[in-house]
């Protein structure tokens, strides 16, 4: 008898068919190491899916689109399960779990990598830098490369190198019809477009291919201030950041200080020549005296997880962000105001600088929305305790609320949940102009809108 579970109704019959052909594990409800399966980094999402398809490579997940296409099923799509909205898992439909998929090979002559879709930046970095070469990954080390680069992908390389999906140059895709399609410049030239800041709308990548670049030791730490000189960072931040060269990535953030309570940090990371960066931070050093200072020269991979502590996996997250260009004093005078009754000590306020090589090029260069915008601003909550959800949940919104009218419009990709929680007219923004066009290449790769627990684009004629 058929099995009705959340929108999908699971054939146990055909899920044996599916056994039949599908070399990697098939997990559900009851089995052993469902719960764990199930999971993300976000202990706040809860979602029960009917089946979790481990792919052991493409092969399995063709016959997992194919299955899903033909019984109608709800499908999601997991890649390093970082995914913080939690998109990448479904209720009762089936999940194409691709965490075991995590090879990776480096070549350094040609300086490109090609790497499978459930590896983490944590990974790829460890591999790229054994031959003293990078590219532009997450700012948190456990993100998967795979929701980061498909959403944009903003990183401590990025204003030198331009985001992970500008470093892209080609990518195999499962399509929604069940084909392996090899997307690049020269091929399905127009997927490829759409792959690069389109999400998850148009298949499921089950290789990417990554250009390198040189990257030793870098400038890289963060300089932290006593709360009660919060407008005084910030209106220094403002200036410092307009002046960037592209070396230099950084991001401004309020946090709770371990030692010194309530502060607001700037944290850097120069991948220039190290004498060079020297002179180009001396001003973060001398604005003072600050509570902690730790910029050093490090290795890349440091810099990749110096903010790993403050973001653990298993907490209960929730973040609303917006594009703006200036830190005006309406967001000064909300962002302050609303970190002095922080409802949590592991919340944040993150303000990613978005410039350099990020936001250089035409808006339509690739499918990656507000280019132009400068800063990503944040609103992040971070807590233990289930009973507590909607008072932190209020607090992130309150700031992000407070914080909209100044705006740039639009916010990134990466940070937006579902269409059922956020509604049509945000995601659409989250693509800014370019959403016309990949709504149109949605009804070309996927008519039938089979990947839509996403940030979905809605195919268009």
């Amino acid at each position: 008898m058929a099995r009705t579970v959340g929108s999908s109704t699971l054939d146990p019959a055909q899920v044996k068919r599916l056994a039949e052909v599908h070399r990697g594990e098939l997990i559900t409800p009851g089995d052993a190491g469902y719960d764990e399966a199930r999971n993300l980094y976000n202990a706040m999402i809860d979602r029960r899916p009917g089946l979790i398809a481990r792919c052991a490579g493409a092969a399995d997940v063709i016959a997992v689109v194919g299955f899903a296409r033909e019984q109608g099923w709800d499908l999601a799509v997991r890649g390093g399960g970082h995914n913080l909205p939690g998109t990448s898992v479904c209720d009762g439909g089936v999940v194409i779990d691709c965490s075991a998929l995590r090879s990776i090979r480096v070549d350094p002559e040609a300086r490109s990598a090609r790497a499978e879709p459930g590896l983490r930046w944590l990974d790829f970095d460890a591999e790229t830098q054994a031959f003293g070469l990078a590219t532009t990954g997450g700012t948190f080390s456990d993100t998967g490369i795979s929701g980061l680069t498909l959403g944009g992908g903003m990183g401590w390389l990025g204003g030198h190198y331009g985001l992970a999906s500008d470093n892209l140059v080609a990518a195999d895709v499962v399509s929604a019809d069940g084909r392996l399609l090899r997307a690049s410049a020269d091929e399905h030239p127009d997927l490829f477009w759409a792959l690069r800041g389109g999400g998850g709308n148009f298949g499921v990548v089950t290789s990417f291919e990554y250009r390198l670049h040189p990257v030793g030791p870098v400038l890289g730490g963060l300089v932290a201030h006593p709360f009660e000189r919060a407008r005084e960072v910030l209106r220094f931040y403002q200036e410092f950041s307009s002046a960037m060269p592209d070396e230099l990535s950084t991001a401004c953030s309020f946090l709770t200080h371990p030692e010194a309570g309530p502060a607001v940090g700037m944290a850097a990371v120069w991948s220039g020549p190290v004498d060079q960066g020297e002179k180009v931070l001396k001003p973060l050093h001398d604005f003072g005296p600050p509570v902690e200072d730790t910029i050093a020269v490090v290795p890349y991979r440091a810099v990749q997880t110096m903010l790993d502590p403050l973001c653990p996996p298993g907490l209960r997250y929730y973040a609303k962000g917006l594009y703006v260009d200036d830190l005006t004093d309406v967001l000064i005078d909300a962002t302050i105001e609303h970190f002095a009754r922080v409802t949590s000590p592991r919340s944040l306020v993150i303000i990613q600088y978005k410039g350099g090589q990020m936001g250089r090029g035409p808006a339509d260069r690739t499918a990656f929305g507000h280019r132009d915008a400068r800063h990503l601003f944040v609103a992040w909550s971070a807590w233990e305790d289930p009973r507590e959800d909607d008072r932190h949940v209020a607090w992130a919104r309150g700031l992000a609320e407070a914080v909209e009218p100044v705006g740039a419009g639009g916010e990134y990709v990466n940070d937006l949940g579902l269409e059922t929680e956020e509604g049509h007219a945000r995601i659409r923004a989250g693509f800014g102009a370019n959403y016309d066009r990949l709504a149109k290449l949605k009804a070309k790769y996927d008519p039938d809108n089979l990947f839509h627990h996403n940030q979905n684009i809605r195919p268009e004629p």
